[in-house]
């Protein structure tokens, strides 16, 4: 929670607001849209219950929702150029050698069939299947704070084979069909491109079982902890009996050897002895430490010189069929406590989900083509950045809970005020 305590906290904020404009002012051609995104960007921040046209233009004293829609569907601006502004942005102010870059998807829901990419696809807000549009989102998790650095926008066949779809959605002539896990790695290949490090990768099932995926991060020395399926097929040492014998002797009696074999990470994890098990805490939770218990099996898979391959598995304590699985590729003395703290942090997308969602707006847009869902998530997801940052920064300022913790005020809005 932030508080207002002093007259110095609120010029704080005044300022950081004021260096957000000013970093991402060069990107609007005109003066006119210049101030738009301003505006907007104040009505994301304000006490606005939907962050749509309509509530915004309401917030701003507008009589007609006409410049918010203008901004988001005809204003001469690149989106991406702004998304490098929030990933500079975020960076400059959460960097960390112990950060952890998080990829996840979001779904959300829209009625219809015009939306751009919206059909019925499981939608993790609702937790079925449904019409929706689905986001894949990357964020920076730091010790001062989670927030989010790119954004793509799942377009599934049906809507790339589609030509008047596109056409009507203004869909771009060269975006065509990618996976889920193929945008994930385009949002990294940009985060590398632009010289930013990435210590280490999380990432759930839909993204750990892409071979491909996996296999770009270890060619590019990329630390990663990824969630796997409990069929995950593996290559792992395992104990098996093994009879030797000599020609005209009879057979010894069976000896317990080691063999390389491929397995599923169930059965791997079966095979586990009762002191392969150690209990760790994977961070912080409302309650206090998380712990579970973990164990790693070194794997016989390629990896980069210096470095190697493990399943790593968690196991409830008061339920011990309770298992998740996990890939890891990192540098061979990486420590079964780094490997557990990697994979304990995908949480924090969750929870910043949920912040920019219920603070920011992130899918309160009612727009339907490409540009306009491009254009209001990044804003969405620079206002929760913003956030994001002053709440650290107020934290160092007046002591308090831990910067990792939510951004949002006791009643879902912001703390900033928009006059």
């Amino acid at each position: 929670m932030i508080t207002v305590t002093t007259h110095e906290e609120v010029a704080g904020w005044a300022a950081g607001l004021d260096e957000v404009g000013e970093r991402i002012a060069g990107r609007f051609v005109r003066p006119a849209s210049r101030r738009q995104a301003e505006v907007y960007l104040r009505g994301l921040l304000g006490p606005v219950e939907r962050k749509n046209g309509w509530q915004l233009a309401e917030h701003a004293a507008d009589p007609t929702p006409d410049r918010m829609q203008w901004l988001l569907g005809r204003a001469r601006w690149d989106a991406d150029e702004v998304r490098d502004d929030l990933r500079a942005y975020v960076v400059a102010h959460l960097a960390d050698p112990a950060a952890v870059l998080i990829g996840d998807e979001t779904g959300m829901p829209k009625k219809g069939t015009k939306s751009v990419g919206v059909q019925r696809q499981y939608c993790g807000a609702l937790g079925k299947v449904d019409n929706c549009q689905v986001g894949v989102l990357l964020a920076y998790a730091g010790p001062r704070g989670t927030a989010f650095v790119d954004r793509e926008l799942y377009l599934p066949d049906g809507w790339a084979a589609d030509a008047d779809r596109r056409a009507e959605a203004g869909v771009p002539r060269e975006v065509e069909c990618r996976t889920k896990p193929e945008l994930l790695r385009a949002m990294l290949e940009r985060l590398a491109t632009a010289g930013v490090p990435i210590p280490w990768v999380t990432a759930d099932e839909e993204y750990g079982s892409a071979p491909a995926l996996r296999a770009w991060l270890t060619g590019r020395r990329i630390p990663a902890v990824l969630g796997v399926r409990a069929n995950e097929p593996v290559r792992a040492p395992r104990v098996v009996p093994l009879v030797t014998w000599v020609r005209g002797q009879e057979p010894g009696p069976p000896v317990d050897t080691a063999v390389v074999l491929e397995q599923t990470a169930r059965e791997v994890a079966a095979a586990l002895a009762a002191d392969a098990w150690q209990t760790l805490s994977a961070g912080e939770g409302s309650q206090g430490p998380r712990l579970s218990q973990w164990a790693a099996v070194a794997l016989a898979e390629p990896a980069p010189a210096g470095w190697a391959q493990w399943l790593l598995v968690r196991r409830s304590p008061s339920e011990p069929s309770d298992l998740a699985y996990y890939r890891v590729c990192a540098p061979a003395e990486t420590p079964l406590a780094e490997q557990v703290r990697v994979a304990g942090a995908r949480w924090r997308i969750e929870d910043a989900l949920g912040e920019a969602k219920g603070t920011t707006g992130l899918d309160h847009y009612e727009v339907r083509r490409w540009v306009g869902w491009y254009r209001h998530v990044t804003l969405a997801l620079l206002a929760h950045a913003f956030l994001v940052v002053t709440r650290a920064r107020t934290v160092e300022l007046v002591g308090g809970a831990p910067a990792s913790r939510r951004a949002r005020n006791p009643r879902g809005g912001s703390p900033i005020s928009s006059h």
